[in-house]
């Protein structure tokens, strides 16, 4: 009997060390993961507005703007201004992309409603952004109604207000869901056109990592999951997009998904059916390609995808 609690012993003294150091680097490359894919590999904007404004004399006149987030950091965006006391559009892009991804929609929807259009780089995206890392859809949601409070100040001239009480989002997955959770907090955001919208925060980072590390990418996408409850300080409460879109009832939704992207196209056909059979609710969810991927399709299939949204907010928001 003694020898065998010696025996114990001596596995256990062996086999501790190697579990806490297992522990220890599981714990690690979980926050290494999810302080890697939380910022997005920096490229250059794809066009810019003084090089669209040489082909459009809409395009000349936006201009760059800053303004405070809800937690005290700085967000930057474009905008395009339209007619006094019309409503305005917030474009959101997704996650690895930035707001030059929204600018031809956004010089497009300016045009043909004069609606004012503002499009922000999220966190942790574009040219050295002012915010560092992306929280997958968590600080990016009060981001949004930051960005709608900003669209509040604007002034004419003579005072009067360049925003009316109106406001719509389009987003497209990351942008998409952060778009849906201002909503949810937010009743003067009176439109959503949402594109390829995630579950949640956690299939943004999953989605992140596969890019990323493709390798054993089931086992890195919980490692990142799991590591970022610790990395966000507790402020990771990754809402479902379902149960924000529950509480959309009286707003007008657009709902795009496409083939490209199935396992977004499923979730957002889930977000349809969490919003139930609203007649306010219009879906598309056979999209070829998707907002996902629609920087590569051709000409045609880009304008009727441009047209599509425009058309929707045209309708929703305007008198």
């Amino acid at each position: 009997m003694l020898k065998i609690k010696r025996l114990s012993k001596s596995i256990f003294r062996l086999i501790l060390p190697i579990t806490v150091l297992l522990l220890l680097a599981g714990v690690s490359a979980s926050i290494w993961l999810i302080h890697t894919s939380s910022r997005p590999q920096a490229t250059g904007y794809l066009v810019t507005p003084a090089k669209y404004g040489l082909l459009s004399s809409r395009g000349a006149q936006v201009t760059d703007e800053t303004w405070p987030n809800r937690d005290g950091s700085t967000s930057r965006g474009w905008l395009l201004r339209g007619a006094e006391n019309s409503p305005a559009v917030i474009l959101l892009h997704k996650f690895g992309a930035d707001r030059s991804y929204e600018l031809n929609l956004g010089v497009k929807l300016n045009e043909a409603t004069n609606f004012t259009v503002l499009m922000p780089d999220l966190r942790g995206h574009g040219e050295t952004p002012a915010v560092e890392f992306s929280s997958f859809g968590e600080f990016e949601t009060d981001d949004v109604l930051a960005a709608a409070d900003f669209l509040r100040t604007l002034k004419t001239l003579d005072g009067v207000p360049v925003v009316g009480s109106k406001i719509g989002v389009y987003g497209v997955e990351l942008g998409a869901l952060a778009g849906l959770r201002a909503a949810s907090k937010d009743q003067s955001i009176a439109a959503l056109a949402l594109d390829s919208v995630p579950a949640d925060s956690d299939a943004v980072i999953s989605s992140a990592i596969k890019r990323r590390f493709p390798f054993f990418s089931s086992l890195t996408s919980s490692l990142a999951m799991a590591g970022a409850r610790a990395y966000y300080q507790g402020a990771f409460a990754n809402t479902a997009a379902c149960d924000s879109g529950k509480t959309l009832s009286g707003r007008k939704v657009l709902l795009l998904g496409g083939v490209d992207e199935p396992d977004l196209q499923a979730s957002t056909s889930k977000l349809g059916k969490c919003i139930g059979n609203d007649l306010n609710l219009e879906t598309k969810y056979d999209l070829s390609p998707s907002g996902y991927n629609i920087i590569s399709a051709s000409i045609e299939k880009s304008q009727d995808y441009e047209q599509r949204v425009i058309d929707f907010f045209r309708l929703s928001l305007g008198s």
